[in-house]
């Protein structure tokens, strides 16, 4: 067996070596380099995944130059490498002894090391290194100033928090230092809560958390000071200005524009914008790249379908995406040039789109390309950071799932929305203030937790903040219990919540489990619940019975009568019909006014008086 390991290992590192040379690799070559007992489906897969995650590319094809430009393939560090292997060979060696999630998801997190808490600085400071990156990227792409200042407005006005917006500046640590003793006094405090809430027995009292929860508000970061926010927006809002009068008086190509905007790009880079606010800004760009990379391709496509060669495109097309006469100047033999005559018509438009592009967003194509190579740059290095954190702390929403189990999801379902919570956490996370990370994130995971229960775990839905109601009244029912020795009424329960007692009695309806009918009945369990159960739908069998007798009875009695005079009466009485009928109506089947089928039906109505008929009918109203 370890002979095998070996020599997998060797296979996993010759990989990984030719991997990082070319940048990339195809599926057939992963075959090849493979021994056979690794090429199962479930094997190839987390190998792809770790390849991936060293930047080298997995195609079914050798991708092009533009997109290993992009990927940066091959520039992955040794040691990265060296734990890539060690992994792969660790998965191999265990694989196939278990087929249980849990189990192989355990098995795969216990691969990584933990964190001493200053890995968590260092790994937080190479997140926000990768997000200072992004920002000095996508402040040089103008179109993002829309939405900044969108959301200064909405900041001003009120209708959102400071960390909506902007989250600090770029090397603001000295002020923090100057409070690390008291960070490390309160996180001792903090530690011994956390030892105390791991001790607490939840299955016994869920609701408990919520006082506790107070304690999250020390952790979260309110955001900067306001007044010196609204300076350095007024500074970004006079750089920007600037360079839009700039752009309006000398085009958007000048060395003016140019340097007016690299002044608001120096400016807005500054600040620490929110995470959702980048990721808005960082979709603008992209989409914007797309639709470049569009055109791009339709012109490729229509230059190889000449007979142009990939070497001669790429080496003559970048740089004149929107020059009209590239061709000319291309190096391009007269029969290609003949053969692209058919096709000049769509490179035409297609550059002419590209000149569009250019001009909305006041980039050239190269600049764009610029801007979003440094811009995916720093969001690898953001997402490999952020992954490591993680990863590092995946046993924490371990730790914390077991405690929540059997509250109505599944253990995976748990340990899924805790993942969620802890990569909120990861994002939130501000190490400047001296906590470990697992102190702040733990309340994330339970956050993620407890509110995935509270949407999911019913059969019918109830809202959170309905759930949290409902916590709180229960919370108030012991109490009262325990002070009154009895079950409280609806309005001892309304004194108590200061809430009317119409709201007690929704509320005690609302948090009511819901039955299943399924649920057997008796020791023999041959029946259920929904046996006994009436259906108001159905008759019963005495008025079935009834009706029945009724409808018999009422034709034995109209057969005494003439045919004329029994039909007469089921006419005007809806017998045997879907309706009943006017005067008029009968008159005009039998053809005769309206004051003839009246004295017919009177007539009709005296005979069935008669007691001899009566009798039979007058059991009924009885």
């Amino acid at each position: 067996m370890k002979t095998t390991t070996e020599a997998h290992k060797i296979a996993l590192n010759s990989l990984i070596t030719i991997g990082k040379e070319q940048g990339y690799l195809t599926y057939s070559e992963i075959n090849d380099l493979l021994p056979e007992d690794l090429l199962t489906p479930e094997q190839v897969e987390p190998i792809v995944t770790i390849l991936e995650e060293l930047d080298i590319v997995v195609a079914d094809e050798a991708p092009d130059a533009d997109t290993l430009v992009m990927q940066e393939g091959g520039k992955a560090e040794a040691n990265s490498a060296e734990v890539a292997v060690a992994a792969l060979a660790a998965l191999d060696s265990e694989f196939g002894r278990t087929t249980d999630p849990v189990r192989m998801y355990m098995r795969e997190m216990g691969v990584v090391e933990l964190l001493e808490q200053s890995d968590e600085v260092r790994i937080a400071k190479e997140i926000e290194a990768g997000v200072y990156q992004i920002m000095q990227a996508i402040s040089l792409y103008p179109e993002i100033s829309d939405y900044f200042f969108k959301a200064y407005t909405r900041l001003e006005e009120g209708k959102c928090k400071m960390t909506d917006v902007v989250i600090g500046y770029q090397g603001d640590a000295e002020e923090f230092e100057e409070k690390q003793a008291l960070i490390v006094e309160k996180q001792a405090l903090l530690d011994e809560k956390q030892a105390k809430l791991d001790a607490m027995d939840l299955d016994e009292d869920p609701e408990e958390l919520e006082d506790e929860e107070d304690e999250f508000d020390e952790l979260e970061y309110t955001g900067p000071d306001e007044g010196e926010v609204y300076e350095r927006f007024d500074k970004v809002q006079k750089s920007h200005n600037s360079y839009v009068k700039s752009c309006e008086k000398n085009g958007y190509l000048d060395a003016k524009t140019v340097k007016a905007r690299h002044k608001f790009s120096s400016c807005i880079s500054e600040l620490r914008l929110a995470p959702k606010l980048v990721s808005t800004m960082m979709e603008l760009v992209s989409t914007r790249v797309a639709q470049v990379k569009k055109e791009e391709n339709l012109i490729r496509n229509a230059c190889l379908d000449a007979g142009m060669t990939t070497e001669v495109f790429y080496k003559s097309f970048p740089g004149n995406e929107t020059n009209f006469d590239w061709l000319k100047t291309a190096g391009i033999d007269k029969a290609t040039l003949k053969s692209l005559e058919k096709n000049k018509n769509e490179i035409y438009y297609s550059q002419k789109s590209l000149l569009e592009n250019e001009e909305a967003m006041q980039l050239t194509i190269a600049e764009l390309k610029e801007i979003n190579k440094k811009l995916r740059q720093g969001d690898r290095k953001a997402k490999n950071a952020k992954s490591q954190m993680i990863e590092a702390n995946l046993r924490l929403v371990i730790s914390i799932a077991k405690k929540y189990a059997n509250r109505g999801l599944q253990f995976l379902d748990l340990i899924q929305e805790g993942n969620v919570g802890l990569m909120k956490a990861v994002d939130k996370f501000e190490y400047r203030r001296g906590y470990k990370f697992s102190t702040y994130a733990t309340w994330w995971i339970r956050q993620a937790i407890t509110r995935s229960i509270a949407d999911q775990a019913r059969t019918i839905r109830i809202p959170v903040h309905m759930i949290e109601t409902i916590n709180k009244l229960n919370r108030v029912r012991r109490q009262l219990l325990q002070r009154f020795g009895r079950e409280a009424t609806p309005e001892e329960l309304s004194v108590e919540m200061e809430l009317p007692e119409y709201k007690i009695n929704k509320i005690l309806k609302i948090a009511k489990e819901p039955l299943s009918m399924e649920n057997p009945v008796g020791d023999d369990e041959d029946s259920t619940i929904g046996d006994f159960i009436e259906d108001e739908k159905l008759s019963s069998p005495v008025e079935v019975t009834t009706r029945e007798s009724l409808k018999e009875t009422t034709g034995d009695l109209l057969a005494n009568l003439s045919p004329r005079e029994a039909k007469v009466l089921k006419m005007r009485f809806g017998i045997d019909m879907s309706t009943d009928h006017t005067l008029e109506e009968v008159g005009r089947q039998f053809d005769v006014t309206r004051e003839r089928i009246r004295q017919i039906e009177a007539k009709a109505l005296r005979k069935l008086r008669h007691p001899s008929r009566a009798h039979k009918l007058q059991s009924f109203l009885e």
